[in-house]
């Protein structure tokens, strides 16, 4: 671990400054991602490890495991991130930027823990994280930045005369290159349901993300500043929406007419416990009773086009539509679209330059976002903090 006051850091981001703005000579990008099986045989130790500590018997993750079996036990998930890693590379390589890039999962293989490994045996010493996951909430940022403790600590790579350190990318929810595709998207739906004829006022768009509990979505965020309910997942999520509306009513004719709501969905907890609301399906239920006869469902809080969009939204949403008369259009994830791409890699050359922050593109009053998350960001309310890389302690 490096002496400072972020543990696990590089030099140049130890200090707990939210910017880093001097360059940092990163040798190393690791790439992390979420995992799912990739078989029949591999679902349930899948749901498994997603579920460690939890205590949830085999008989209620088989409930889940249905979504993966219906799909041959194949979750898209690792395939969208060979290509988005290869997309990387490319890029990279475009740029002239020669930084090899490790691929590493919290919940299946290749793991976060073997990624760190190769990459030190390949004697590379400072890295860059970069989490396929845009926003701020416990599963989505702190517990990538958690991943990376560990790893570097299971590994003990971290330790030593010449430990491994590892920093991580800013939050990218409102960066342009990860905007873009989601605008296209919901641009081309409702051009289309225009150009058939259906007013304004008869469509809307629905921004679909992961629900959370609300406890966790309340302690996203840092504590240093004031948020609405559900935090800085709820904010994020709404800022972007917003903009994505508001310039779709500049550039389109007529769509300022167009409705939105930002709805969640895949909520797993019990049903005595908060979860953000409203379901994506309770409001898809709702809508012909206001004059809706046509609905985009947009997942703003998705990288790609993983299992829960393909079951919760391609499934049970566009069923719920359907039962109610509903045209359905769900839009792009970003995937690895160029522009998606094009940002992720402007953002390491953020960290490689040492940007100042002045000149970091962002889409909302809320970002550019911290490269150094501040204290009581993200912590899981019913665990409490374990030992995060990328942050200040508590």
């Amino acid at each position: 671990m490096t002496t400072g006051i972020v543990p696990f850091a590089s030099p140049a981001a130890c200090g707990g400054d939210p910017f880093v703005e001097t360059p940092v000579a990163y040798d190393a990008l690791l790439l992390a991602s979420f995992g799912g099986p990739e078989g029949q045989d591999d679902v349930l130790p899948f749901l498994r490890n997603v579920t460690r500590g939890r205590g949830i018997p085999d008989e209620r993750l088989e409930a889940v495991a249905g979504h993966y079996r219906h799909f041959d036990g194949v979750s898209p998930i690792n395939q969208q991130n060979r290509e988005l890693l290869a997309a990387l590379e490319a890029e990279l390589a475009r740029r002239g930027i020669d930084l090899p890039v490790y691929w590493g999962n919290r919940n299946w293989e290749p793991y976060v823990e073997d990624a760190v490994a190769r990459a030190a045996a390949d004697g590379h010493r400072t890295l860059l994280g970069l989490a396929t996951s845009a926003y701020s909430s416990y599963s989505s940022d702190r517990q990538y930045r958690e991943d990376f403790a560990r790893a570097l600590i299971e590994t003990g790579v971290g330790e030593g005369d010449d430990p491994v350190t590892i920093d991580k990318v800013r939050l990218f929810f409102d960066h342009p290159g990860f905007v873009e595709p989601f605008y296209e998207g919901v641009r081309e739906a409702v051009e289309g349901y225009l150009a058939d004829g259906l007013a304004p006022e008869q469509i809307r768009v629905l921004f679909a993300t992961h629900s959370i509990p609300t406890d966790d979505a309340n302690l996203s965020g840092p504590r240093d500043r004031e948020w609405p309910e559900g935090g800085a997942y709820a904010a994020q999520h709404t800022a972007v929406a917003e903009h994505i509306m508001q310039r779709l009513a500049q550039e389109v004719s007529a769509a300022s007419r167009v409705g939105w709501d930002l709805v969640y969905q895949s909520r797993s907890g019990p049903p005595t416990q908060p979860w953000l609301e409203p379901d994506v399906n309770d409001r898809i239920a709702e809508l012909p009773g206001e004059g809706i006869r046509a609905v985009a469902v947009t997942p703003l809080g998705f990288v790609s086009d993983h299992m829960e969009v393909m079951w919760d939204l391609d499934n049970e949403a566009k069923e719920s539509a359907e039962d109610v008369g509903l045209a359905f259009v769900r839009t792009r994830t970003p995937g690895s679209h160029p522009a998606f791409v094009s940002g992720l890699v402007d953002l390491i050359e953020e960290r490689l330059h040492g940007t100042p922050v002045s000149e970091r593109p962002h889409m909302t009053d809320l970002g550019p976002w911290y490269d150094v998350c501040r204290p009581g960001c993200c912590v899981n309310a019913r665990i409490g903090a374990k030992p995060a890389a990328a942050g200040l302690e508590q």
